[in-house]
């Protein structure tokens, strides 16, 4: 039986100052004052029995105890928040609403086929999409913030408490604009890429490590002259009026390269070929419009799966 004691404050107190790193920045995101945060969460300390955080001078860490209680102390923030965003969605729009996280590979290819599809069927539903980076997405949707992600099977550490489900492999590819040249060379060493300028993905992008694999099986030695980001935009203009070379998931720059706007450079890229997914929270019970979301996420997948030939698999 639960405590009747444990009221939500302890546990949004809590919640912020693990996401925050201090009391100092969760007392500013809570608009609260330290003292008072402080004594919030040497309640729910007192009322649990154990320490949940330990503090020093670089903030504040989970101990055992805390890293457990977190868990379900998000996942009843999330649920609590749902009820409030479902209940306030009906009032104001007699509509509910789903809100996707999107890799940038899937924004580009997967999301608009799949957006079309899901409209066709519940055009009474407010979508909230939002792009970004493999971390923050997946913290998104530990936090609750967003439904569902759908991008890169990430490193196991960035998925905990979350599932994940295949829906294709895609690889990342190196593009250049058309006149490149190294398009004049033919068949290409990665190694050539060291003497160019190159935009690569930052260390939170979901393909980072399969890149920095595939650079160092290949003996590429560091590439000083890079530019880390996972904007697809500057990414885009960037090589289109450049000499640069455009690490990315094919899927960012699929149609840029059957328009002729940009051109993948022959390289063997095989060994980045890497699953491309739906994420969700397992304990989360799916909305019906989720439901016919993921319905059009498939369908979507399966039309990639076909039109690549069998390159792109399940």
């Amino acid at each position: 039986m639960i405590d009747r004691r444990i009221k939500f404050r302890h546990i949004e107190c809590f919640a912020a100052i693990h996401r925050q790193g201090s009391l100092k920045r969760a007392c500013a995101v809570l608009n609260l004052t330290q003292p008072a945060l402080s004594k919030t969460l040497k309640e729910l300390e007192e009322i649990l029995g154990v320490t949940l955080m330990s503090r020093d001078r670089g903030g504040v860490r989970l101990t055992p105890e805390g890293r457990v209680f977190l868990e379900f102390a998000e996942m009843s923030l999330a649920a609590l928040r749902r009820g409030v965003d479902g209940v306030t969605s009906l009032r104001e729009s007699g509509g509910a609403v789903l809100r996707v996280g999107a890799l940038p590979s899937v924004a580009a290819r997967l999301l608009p086929q799949a957006v079309a599809r899901f409209r066709a069927q519940a055009p009474d539903v407010v979508l909230d999409l939002q792009d970004g980076a493999h971390g923050h997405l997946t913290e998104q949707l530990r936090s609750g913030s967003v439904d569902l992600v759908i991008g890169r099977l990430g490193a196991p550490e960035t998925m905990t408490g979350l599932s994940f489900t295949q829906l294709y492999l895609e690889r990342v590819v190196f593009v250049v604009r058309p006149g490149h040249p190294l398009l004049e060379r033919g068949a290409l060493d990665l190694t050539a890429i060291a003497d160019w300028p190159v935009i690569h993905p930052p260390a939170d992008a979901a393909i980072r490590p399969l890149v920095d694999r595939t650079l160092i099986a290949q003996g590429v030695p560091p590439l000083r002259d890079r530019i880390e980001t996972v904007s697809g935009a500057f990414g885009r203009n960037y090589v289109r009026q450049s000499d640069a070379i455009w690490i990315i998931s094919e899927g960012v720059v699929a149609q840029d390269m059957t328009d002729g706007r940009l051109s993948a450079l022959p390289l063997d890229t095989g060994l980045t070929a890497g699953p491309v997914g739906l994420m969700i929270r397992p304990d989360d019970p799916p909305s019906p419009a989720r439901q016919i979301f993921v319905t059009a996420l498939e369908q979507a997948a399966a039309t990639i799966r076909t039109d690549a030939g069998g390159t792109v698999g399940r």
